[in-house]
């Protein structure tokens, strides 16, 4: 089966407007995600996806294909599915890849589209880190024995009334899709949870549907940039490594 790579890439940004195209040791934020992406085994084909032409043309400035999609679509599940319509070929499966990851490990999108040879939904999680377990923006996963998610959460789950070590894990935002699943997932209407959560994915399950979910075995350090600090951070890191 043949997967495409697809990073959703607005400008428009509450907390960051711009941040694709922010500089990091002197390429733009989308150039470092792409270029991590394209490191991966797994991917037949990459986009980025977007709705502005500032990053439309940045993407192709470094030799990149990019796809212009509507500006009112409802996230970037959305903006995915619609690229992989606009850029066509025989893609039987997408990676929907953050674009705003620059350090990236492309072992994570091998996993992934691994996990897509059975499962028509794929995603990540890592065990959580003791300062994330009480901050929001830290999305929580716990899964069944066979490997599917039973939810997602902003805040703690499970929650340990006896002494356990049973682990924490943190929900890594990257997810696999098999084309004819992304096409029925973007139609369906949101779901109680999802709203109330504000966690797009729980209205997979909310529907009725699996996603199969796996540890991680990469151990590379990334972040995703949300503020000027994390990108300060992430600066910090590149610098250090050069």
């Amino acid at each position: 089966m043949r997967i495409l790579g697809i990073i959703p890439a607005r400008y428009a940004s509450t907390r960051f407007p711009g941040k694709p195209l922010a500089d990091i040791c002197g390429k733009p934020m989308i150039q470092h995600v792409y270029e991590r992406a394209k490191m991966s085994g797994g991917l037949h084909g990459l986009i980025v996806a977007t709705d502005d032409q500032r990053i439309y043309d940045c993407v192709r400035n470094f030799e990149g294909h990019a796809v212009m999609t509507d500006s009112d679509l409802p996230n970037g599940t959305a903006r995915c599915e619609q690229a992989a319509r606009i850029f066509g070929g025989d893609f039987g499966a997408v990676v929907n890849i953050q674009g705003d990851e620059p350090l990236l490990d492309p072992v994570m999108i091998d996993e992934v589209c691994g996990m897509l040879e059975d499962d028509e939904c794929a995603t990540l999680c890592r065990e959580m880190y003791d300062d994330e377990m009480s901050s929001p923006n830290a999305v929580k996963v716990v899964m069944s024995q066979q490997g599917y998610a039973l939810y997602f959460s902003r805040s703690l789950i499970p929650y340990k009334r006896n002494a356990s070590t049973l682990p924490i894990y943190n929900h890594i935002g990257i997810y696999g899709y098999h084309m004819g699943f992304l096409k029925e997932y973007v139609r369906l209407p949101d779901t109680p949870l999802c709203m109330a959560e504000s966690l797009e994915q729980l209205k997979i399950l909310e529907h009725g549907h699996k996603i199969r979910v796996k540890v991680t075995a990469s151990t590379h350090e990334s972040i995703g940039v949300d503020t000027p600090g994390d990108l300060e951070t992430v600066r910090g890191i590149m610098n250090a490594k050069v």
